[in-house]
């Protein structure tokens, strides 16, 4: 389903980061284990769905010229993402091949020399003004030299437009804990916004309750913290309080991309509403606030009751509502 909606905003989200082929587990005609590609990327996800919401998007990162780069391209366009801010080259794209069988998707990466890895924004297109917000996120900062180069983004935008991070967590590819924890910390410092899921807050800070962290985060200077806790709802913390916001009852196919899903329409949200400023966000009222988390949520919903990370067009939302 495609929407062609004039779109009136002309406002930029930008997400930044990886954009890879997701290999999930399906059966064949035999009923053999198997894996069948589909595009994937928590950024790359980000984009696609503040795309297909009907909000001006882009994607910043690395793609490869090869037949899985020409997949993702594909994708993009079709979600309406511009293209203004890729990296193209002929490195090979990224590889995750994903688990089902635990509470939270698992995932196993392949990303060495990578385009994505070795993407160097400098090198292309700089961030314009019409560009609102940026995302970060993922696994495109832990590795070198990747890290070193979106951090230099961040800090490059910071105080000129909304930065939204989501840490996400992936263990298997973290081999410096203390060394990721404190790029977190620095990170979600300087973000206007962060998202993390509930899972993420108990890997890095085991037994810490999520109202502590995030009090520490608004104090050193984080504008706005969202936890996802999956059936559980969601919880937003502000220096002047908490929302929550339920889960809608959907039946799940599986939750891969949904925080992703559930990011993409946080951001689309705020920007239709004219809260994604700097001052909107860390000035966002409560009400206003449920209202970003419950369409954020719905979003979320629909993505879980298909398999893969599959975001919804506007006018399923539309649909939904109706």
């Amino acid at each position: 389903m495609d929407d062609t909606d004039q779109r009136e905003k002309t406002e930029m989200i930008v997400s930044c980061g990886e954009a890879l082929i997701d290999f999930l587990p399906v059966k064949d005609a035999a009923g053999n284990d198997s894996y069948q590609p589909k595009v994937g990327g928590s950024p790359y996800n980000v984009a696609l769905t503040a795309g297909r919401l009907g909000n001006h998007t882009g994607f910043l990162g690395g793609i490869s010229t090869d037949f899985f780069g020409e997949m993702l391209v594909e994708e993009l366009k079709r979600s309406l993402v511009s293209l203004k801010y890729v990296g193209f080259s002929a490195r090979p794209t990224t590889l995750a091949f994903v688990s089902l069988l635990h509470d939270e998707p698992q995932y196993a990466f392949f990303d060495e020399n990578s385009a994505g890895r070795l993407h160097d924004p400098a090198a292309h297109e700089p961030i314009g003004d019409e560009v609102e917000a940026i995302h970060f996120g993922s696994i495109s900062l832990i590795p070198e030299p990747s890290v070193s180069r979106l951090a230099a983004v961040m800090d490059a935008n910071r105080g000129k437009r909304v930065l939204c991070y989501d840490p996400n967590v992936r263990p298997t590819l973290i081999h410096d804990r203390d060394a990721f924890i404190a790029n977190v910390e620095k990170f979600a410092h300087g973000a206007d916004i962060v998202k993390i899921s509930g899972a993420d807050l108990e890997w890095l800070y085991p037994g810490v309750e999520a109202e502590t962290v995030a009090s520490r985060w608004l104090a050193a200077g984080t504008g706005l913290v969202v936890v996802t806790r999956g059936g559980n709802g969601v919880t937003a913390y502000t220096p002047s309080g908490s929302v929550f916001s339920p889960v809608i009852p959907v039946t799940i196919a599986d939750t891969v991309g949904a925080g992703d899903s559930f990011t993409g329409g946080l951001l689309a949200r705020l920007s239709e509403k004219g809260h994604l400023t700097i001052d909107g966000v860390r000035n966002i009222d409560p009400a206003a606030l449920k209202d970003a988390l419950d369409f954020a949520n719905r979003v979320a919903a629909i993505t879980c009751s298909r398999a893969g990370a599959n975001p919804p067009w506007r006018s399923e939302l539309v649909e939904a509502e109706a």
